[in-house]
């Protein structure tokens, strides 16, 4: 028996999607930690001796059994329910778009209600079926404050962070949608590992950079990670950071996760271009943190992308350099074929140059995999996430789909 389901659709198909809700002022208890939560309910009059009982059955309801409705629970009281009703809230997002690529991936457009003054907000978070494992790719901000110059989604302006309840909820509706919480069931024609968790592996390598969101991604991941809930284990989520060298300290101290670096350069000068953060903290800075990360070993090494650009970072002299870079750091190095999008001055390395400099890692003693096309016809590219698909007259959206190559990280 395959490892992975065979439901493969013929064809790209846009799913049905949840309908648009009143947009409710209530606070959400999903990304509340314990305390918090506990916090909350005695604000609304729970007796102190009640609290820590609540809390374990809401945190039961929430993250184990996954229910997005008060009124499923079953052994909390009426009157229970209907003051958490009248109070709180753990609908998940609106989902505007859901689409199933050919290979399996799925992509969510999800809508989250405004902020205080601001408006409602929409990113997309992509799931993608292998071998044994299914990885989702959540998203941390709303646009991104970093200008690398080959990132298509580094165009678009940061709106806001996301709040824990809302990185969360992008984990708990893919489960949602994926038949993953018990007594579910997953769409008809659904591709995913054919045993164990449908999602089973997490990576913060979509819109944004987690570490300039930093509180708000650690309680998320924290509650991921807990043992009486959802339960992912901290080497089964990464957390891809450009290189904000202070929070990587904090990340390793903090959350406990594995750690990505998106590297893309083995000199200053070329790096300050490619990847802007590098002049306020350079390479060596850079490579100091990553050797101070808690915890390296061959089992649990550091992931290092470097997107395959031609005639910029492609020379076996770059692989060279990058060698001598790491050397001492347990570490993966992904090779990433450039996502071209319209209006980029880069070109895609030639694939016989990518497989050499891979070789030459390779000789060096590194895994350095080449990322395999993964979502090409529904735009679900790293660096491609978020609105641009949707703003693309539909010639354009064809044009730019033939030319996508996916890559989500460590899989």
């Amino acid at each position: 028996m395959s490892a992975i389901d065979v439901m493969t659709p013929s064809k790209l198909k846009a799913m049905p999607v949840s309908q648009p809700v009143e947009l409710s002022p209530k606070p959400s208890l999903i990304g509340l930690t314990r305390e918090e939560m506990g916090a909350a309910l005695k604000e609304k009059g729970v007796a102190d001796k009640q609290i820590k009982m609540r809390v374990s059955q809401l945190w039961n309801w929430i993250y184990v059994r996954g229910v997005s409705d008060f009124d499923a629970m079953a052994n909390v009281s009426k009157d229970m329910r209907e003051m958490l009703k009248t109070h709180f809230t753990i609908a998940r997002p609106e989902i505007v778009e859901e689409q199933v690529s050919n290979d399996g991936t799925r992509k969510w457009l999800l809508r989250f209600p405004p902020r205080g003054a601001g408006r409602p907000v929409e990113v997309e978070t992509v799931y993608i079926p292998e071998e044994g494992r299914g990885t989702l790719c959540i998203s941390s901000q709303v646009g991104c404050s970093l200008t690398c110059s080959f990132c298509h989604t580094g165009t678009q302006r940061l709106v806001r962070n996301l709040t824990a309840e809302e990185i969360l909820s992008q984990l708990l509706l893919a489960r949602d949608r994926l038949g993953d919480f018990p007594d579910r069931e997953a769409p008809q024609g659904t591709i995913m590992p054919a045993e164990g968790r449908k999602v089973s592996n997490i990576v913060m390598m979509g819109m944004g950079e987690p570490l300039y969101n930093f509180d708000s991604v650690k309680t998320a991941l924290l509650i991921a990670s807990d043992g009486d809930g959802l339960s992912l284990s901290k080497r089964r989520i990464t957390l891809s950071t450009s290189g904000v060298v202070p929070e990587i300290y904090r990340t390793g101290e903090e959350i406990g996760v594995m750690l990505a670096i998106s590297l893309h350069a083995v000199r200053d000068d070329l790096r300050d271009m490619l990847v802007p953060i590098n002049k306020k903290y350079p390479l060596k800075e850079l490579m100091d943190a990553c050797r101070a990360y808690p915890g390296l070993s061959n089992a649990r090494r550091i992931t290092f992308e470097y997107v395959m650009l031609k005639g910029v970072n492609d020379s076996l002299e770059d692989a060279k350099g990058l060698i001598q870079l790491l050397k001492g750091i347990p570490a993966k190095i992904n090779l990433i074929p450039f996502n071209p999008w319209p209006g980029t001055n880069y070109q895609c390395s030639d694939w016989e140059q990518i497989e050499k400099f891979a070789d030459f890692i390779n000789s060096a003693g590194y895994a350095s995999p080449i990322r395999t096309p993964r979502g090409r016809d529904i735009l679900a590219a790293c660096g491609q996430l978020k609105s641009e698909s949707e703003r693309m007259r539909k010639t354009e959206r064809l044009a730019f789909e033939a030319m996508m190559i996916a890559n989500h990280g460590e899989y």
